[in-house]
């Protein structure tokens, strides 16, 4: 594909043409074209060789062919000439076919397949490491595309065209700017490449509005676009440099891609000055997609400089401030480099490096990834970034938004759903939010209660404090350019209002990795003086006053309601009051009940309540539960247990409210 050379070759070749060979042999003129990557003229002329060619070498020639596709980047059309090249049995000759078949299919995220043919290849040549790696990598890529990440990623369907349009860069510091490479039409060169059959590449500008839509393309003017392919470019924080790949062809020669130098002139750009990285006489060795830190006192790029890991690397040169020109090239070693191909890096400000790779286990083609700063001009720690930000096909030249953390930004994609061959895509991760939905209700009535004071408060020591509506909710939403609910925090939520009890609630987002919305309903408890209050049965010995605590009940347990509602209104005074059945004389009932009451108010002192907030009131049988359990009516019921039923209802203990302004001894006041 015609932008191949700058994402995997790095370098362009002039292809010699075809009528320097015989117009019958097409085989040697294929042959040819594709030594010199001329791919889509090798196709042409394969094709015309098949059509006589004997089993083996047809075998070859359908190999061939898909080896054009492959580096075109059209998978699909790849696996079509492989199958037809081990369906000839070119496996028995060069299992190679196996692995390629391999490659494809995990690049169109035939992963289940890809595994086949990786398992076929190591049987015939075990122990190869990109095989391996391949095998791995269908394995992850399957639990990586099935526990996708949250982020968005979609085509900028305003840039893109049919053609190749990639690799993104800022253009200016507001990032409102967009710098990428394009081969559609209106390049500065002339012709087609022939190995693609597509215009030249050249570097783009367009500029976003403020509501986000970006303007129609620009072409870069002539200092920086020629005949030849520019690409991969990289503009500094002041906007005063820009650094870009150039291949420039020269007729029979081999000539690899260099970074190139310019800088703004008025509303144009100085003529670019190239940038000399490689060693003296490796005019056919390729330097490009350069990226700078923040103070520019160093560059990454990718190269095939000799001494590398394999493949295309990522070097590293500082700038000589006295000598003002770029240093002796650095290897970035093996925990970036593999013996695969290593581009398109990219610095943040804060020093992190994404790159992109096709030797470290990915998804298919290459993926990005992202490597931490583990030292002076060193990283290490290399992370894919996953699905959807990498894809069975080839992604690579990520770059991110001002001020976004990492979490928006654009890259490129061959993903088959995109408007051209390669397109630019953005993404974001959408934060999570999380919303809390308070109602607070009458326990009594199920109404809403407007004007209830709602205390939220955060393990990470905040507190909010709001008011229900006359619906009796409050919304947790927004705070202004913050959200009131945060990620890895616990809450706790206390409601109150005049002459009801206070009511309680927790929850946690800590371990929440999805957007949430959580509604809490809590109920208060109406506690005017003239309401009466129950509370989990509290149950006696026959004629004793002692609390009830057998196999059967442990009135201790009830009566652990009652302490909990003190301590979470510890401004109320209660009146704790006992009842018997209509059993027995007025007097002894009386007094049985003012015991029984005192038990309970014992108790609670030994669990740490004050007395003076407790009044024990014994009220014997004075007072029947509800019309039609007094005594007579009792008398008059058919069944003995009717009877008994109706009696316990009545022995019961309540409380009620006598006062909400209860202060301890010594905290002061009036």
């Amino acid at each position: 594909m015609k932008f191949f050379r700058l994402i995997i070759c790095l370098s362009i070749i002039c292809g010699v043409g075809s009528s320097t060979y015989a117009q019958k042999n097409f085989a040697k003129e294929a042959d040819h074209a594709f030594f010199n990557e001329s791919y889509f003229s090798a196709i042409e002329a394969y094709k015309k060789a098949d059509v006589k060619a004997k089993p083996a070498e047809k075998a070859r020639i359908n190999y061939q062919i898909g080896e054009c596709y492959r580096l075109m980047v059209d998978p699909a059309q790849a696996e079509t000439f492989y199958a037809k090249a081990i369906k000839l049995k070119y496996a028995s000759t060069n299992p190679d076919v196996l692995f390629r078949m391999a490659d494809v299919l995990k690049q169109q995220g035939n992963y289940k397949e890809a595994q086949d043919y990786y398992e076929q290849f190591l049987s015939k040549k075990p122990g190869v490491a990109e095989a391996e790696a391949g095998l791995e990598s269908c394995k992850k890529a399957q639990v990586w595309k099935a526990e996708p990440t949250k982020h968005i990623v979609q085509n900028e369907i305003q840039l893109n065209t049919e053609s190749y349009d990639y690799a993104p860069a800022w253009g200016d510091k507001k990032h409102e700017t967009l710098i990428f490479s394009s081969s559609r039409p209106g390049s500065t060169g002339d012709g087609i490449d022939d190995r693609t059959g597509e215009s030249y590449m050249d570097l783009w500008i367009t500029t976003r509005d403020n509501k986000g839509k970006w303007g129609e393309p620009q072409i870069l003017p002539e200092t920086i676009n020629t005949e030849d392919n520019e690409g991969g470019a990289y503009m500094n924080r002041k906007g005063d440099a820009l650094y870009f790949t150039r291949c420039p062809r020269e007729k029979k020669t081999n000539i690899g891609c260099d970074i190139f130098y310019s800088e703004p002139q008025g509303r144009s750009w100085k003529e670019a000055t190239k940038i000399v990285l490689k060693p003296e006489g490796a005019d056919s060795l390729s330097c490009g997609h350069p990226t700078l830190d923040r103070k520019e006192d160093y560059m990454i790029f990718a190269s095939d400089l000799p001494g590398g890991q394999g493949g295309k690397d990522l070097w590293i040169t500082e700038w000589d401030k006295s000598e003002k020109k770029w240093g002796t090239p650095k290897n970035l070693g093996p925990k970036i480099n593999t013996s695969g191909d290593e581009m398109f890096p990219h610095l943040t400000d804060e020093g992190v490096l994404y790159f992109s790779s096709n030797g470290h286990v990915g998804m298919g083609g290459l993926d990005i990834f992202r490597a931490e700063e583990t030292g002076e001009m060193q990283w290490g720690n290399v992370e894919n970034l996953r699905y959807p930000i990498n894809s069975s096909e080839h992604d690579y030249g990520i770059i991110f938004e001002k001020n976004s953390d990492d979490k928006r930004g654009f890259f490129t994609s061959s993903r088959p759903e995109g408007k051209g061959r390669d397109d630019l895509y953005s993404f974001n991760l959408p934060e999570i939010k999380f919303i809390l939905e308070v109602y607070v209700k009458n326990k009594e009535t199920q109404e809403p209660l407007a004007g209830v004071e709602i205390t939220l408060v955060g393990s990470d020591g905040s507190q909010v404090v709001k008011t229900t509506d006359e619906e009796g909710k409050f919304i947790y939403d927004e705070n202004g350019s913050d959200r009131y609910i945060k990620k890895e925090t616990s809450y706790n939520i206390e409601v109150s209002k005049d002459e009801f009890l206070g009511a309680k609630s927790k929850f946690s987002t800590v371990g929440e990795e999805n957007s949430k919305k959580y509604i809490e309903e809590l109920f208060m408890q109406p506690a005017s003086k003239d309401v009466v209050i129950d509370f989990p049965e509290v149950q006696y010995a026959y004629d004793k006053h002692e609390l009830l605590v057998d196999d059967r009940i442990n009135s201790e347990d009830s009566l652990d309601y009652l302490y909990q509602t003190l301590v979470d209104n510890p401004t109320i005074v209660i009146e704790l009051q006992a009842h018997t059945d209509c059993r027995g004389s007025d007097k002894y009932n009386k007094a049985l009940s003012q015991r029984r009451a005192q038990s309970c108010v014992d108790y609670l002192i030994s669990k740490g309540i004050p007395a003076d907030r407790m009044v024990p009131a014994g009220y014997g049988e004075t007072t029947p539960r509800a019309p039609g359990l007094e005594c007579e009516t009792i008398e008059n019921m058919a069944t003995n247990e009717e009877k008994e039923v109706a009696h316990q209802k009545n022995r019961r203990t309540q409380f009620r409210v006598l006062s909400f302004d209860y202060k301890p001894s010594g905290s002061g006041g009036e």
